[in-house]
């Protein structure tokens, strides 16, 4: 690490995360978003057009799906850059917590939502060719599913909001240039 400060003016110049590490941040974070908001519209959406919707958020819930075990395989050869040295043993394990409870969330979410549509008896319709696996709707699976997946949901949207609170308290509070590490185009 160096010890010169930023051109930003914000704390020490720090080792950046890659840009495939900034990538699979943002673009999953970004799908989290739509995903989320788009399950928490369902009730206002008309039910005529509820079907096509739905089929939106799992189509798009499975793609997540698999960058998010893109991203988990990717970072297992990929170590993040260090915290700088002044962060002290709280501040790090709780990071760690944080991260390794956004990850679990991650996985879990998809599997009970993907359950949760297979076993309603949908299929996953990408338009140029559908995902069906042929089962039969199963209310006694496909409703504690999906209860699962949307309680489930609530807890990824608070961790999320401790997680953006954190990275706003390093940019503000400490001016510690750990924010700036995980933004695009070259930032910090």
């Amino acid at each position: 690490m160096r010890d010169t400060v930023s051109r930003t003016g914000v704390g020490p110049a720090l080792n950046r995360y890659g840009a495939a590490a900034i990538a699979f941040h943002w673009t999953v974070a970004g799908l989290i978003v739509f995903l989320g908001a788009l399950g928490l519209l369902f009730d206002s959406i008309p039910r005529e057009s509820r079907p096509f919707w739905i089929n939106v958020h799992g189509g798009v819930g499975l793609i997540y799906f698999g960058l998010v075990i893109a991203r988990l395989l990717w970072r297992a050869g990929h170590r993040p850059p260090d915290l700088p040295p002044d962060i002290g043993a709280f501040s790090r394990r709780a990071s760690d917590a944080v991260h390794h409870l956004l990850y679990a969330l991650m996985v879990v979410i998809p599997i009970f939502g993907v359950v949760a549509f297979v076993w309603h008896g949908r299929v996953f319709d990408y338009g140029l060719f559908q995902l069906n696996f042929g089962v039969a709707s199963n209310h006694d699976i496909f409703h504690p599913a999906e209860k699962i997946h949307q309680w489930l949901a609530y807890a990824l949207f608070g961790l999320a909001a401790v997680h953006v609170a954190g990275a706003l308290w390093h940019q503000v509070v400490r001016r510690d240039g750990v924010l700036l590490r995980i933004l695009p185009g070259g930032a910090g």
